[in-house]
C-alpha cells in the first residue's frame, strides 16, 4: 500500500483514509482492529470533522465517555485498545494529524 506519511507515520493527506488504510496503519503499530477499536476510531474521526482537532488524552477520554459511556470512557480501557499512547495511536490509525499536546 502506497501512502504518503510524515516522519512519525501519520497520513499526510487525510483524504487518503479509508478502512483498509486504517487496518494497514494499525498493523504498523501492532494493533489488531476489533469492533471496540472501530467505535473509538469513528468517534475520533467525527470529533476531528466537527472541531478540526486531534484530541490529546484528557479530551479523548472525555469524548469517549460522552459517546460510548463511562465504562469505556477511561484511560485504562483506552490503554487496552491502544497501548502506550492511546491519543497518538488512535489518531494515527484514524488518519488524523498527531495530537498537538502529546509528546
Amino acid at each position: 500500500m502506497q501512502l504518503e506519511l510524515d516522519k512519525d507515520g501519520y497520513l499526510k493527506n487525510l483524504s487518503d483514509w479509508n478502512e483498509a488504510v486504517a487496518e494497514h496503519l494499525a498493523s504498523t503499530v501492532s494493533v489488531q482492529m476489533t469492533p471496540a477499536h472501530w467505535e473509538v476510531i469513528l468517534l475520533l474521526r467525527q470529533f476531528y470533522q466537527d472541531t478540526g482537532v486531534s484530541p490529546a488524552m484528557r479530551i479523548l477520554v472525555k469524548m469517549v465517555k460522552q459517546g460510548l459511556g463511562p465504562e469505556k470512557g477511561n484511560s485504562i480501557y483506552l490503554l487496552t485498545l491502544f497501548p502506550d499512547s492511546p491519543a497518538k495511536l488512535a489518531a494515527k490509525i484514524a488518519g488524523l494529524p498527531r495530537p498537538t499536546n502529546c509528546l
